[in-house]
């Protein structure tokens, strides 16, 4: 989550984490979605159950091409003929397909596409507070992620573990891209429990 308004995919268990932090989930505006694995997108229903019983104020998705289809998928599979029936109708939602460049609740935004196995993954380069924030998901050590995260201030980039990982990104290589951008401020994630020293073991908050 950036800026308490922006939320970059949403994976479980996303809104008791919001909860724990004292962060209103009804304050998000736009969604930014990379790609469709459920690792990024499983903690969305609880959340979007929220915006649609107890905060109903309008919500932006910007994702791949397919995101109403697979989003409106999603929900249905965790609701049945309710969804379409009681609580789509209640749900303000937008959906939009990622531009190379666009403006959206207010904010500026670049789409970079990266390399992650069969589907790919849409990395984001978010204009905010007069700050460039860089968002890859999950993506391979490709040129295309060194073109999302130059000159950016701060970059959230994917680095799994040690070794040779298909369709991610080492953190080798991601100390690598670090050395490559040394005015960027990383923060790695998707980082495997227990692999790496020092690797976070629970939820953080870091204010930048």
């Amino acid at each position: 989550m950036v800026g308490g308004r922006v939320l970059l995919d949403g994976g479980a268990p996303l809104l008791p984490h919001m909860h724990r932090l004292g962060v209103d989930p009804g304050d998000i505006g736009v969604v930014f979605i990379t790609h469709f694995h459920g690792d990024h997108t499983l903690g969305l229903p609880p959340f979007v159950l929220h915006r649609v019983f107890v905060d109903r104020r309008p919500i932006t998705f910007v994702g791949p091409p397919g995101l109403e289809e697979y989003l409106e998928r999603l929900w249905e599979v965790s609701w049945g003929a309710d969804w379409k029936r009681v609580m789509r109708p209640q749900f303000k939602v937008r959906y939009l397909t990622a531009k190379p460049s666009g403006t959206v609740s207010g904010l500026r935004y670049e789409t970079v596409k990266l390399d992650h196995g069969t589907m790919g993954s849409n990395g984001y380069r978010i204009h905010i507070d007069g700050k460039v924030v860089a968002y890859s998901g999950d993506t391979e050590p490709t040129a295309p992620l060194d073109k999302l995260v130059d000159k950016a201030d701060v970059a959230i980039v994917e680095a799994t573990g040690p070794g040779d990982i298909f369709s991610h990104m080492s953190w080798e290589n991601a100390a690598k891209l670090r050395k490559r951008h040394p005015q960027t401020r990383f923060f790695f994630t998707h980082v495997y429990s227990g692999t790496t020293t020092g690797a976070v073991k629970d939820l953080q908050v870091i204010e930048v």
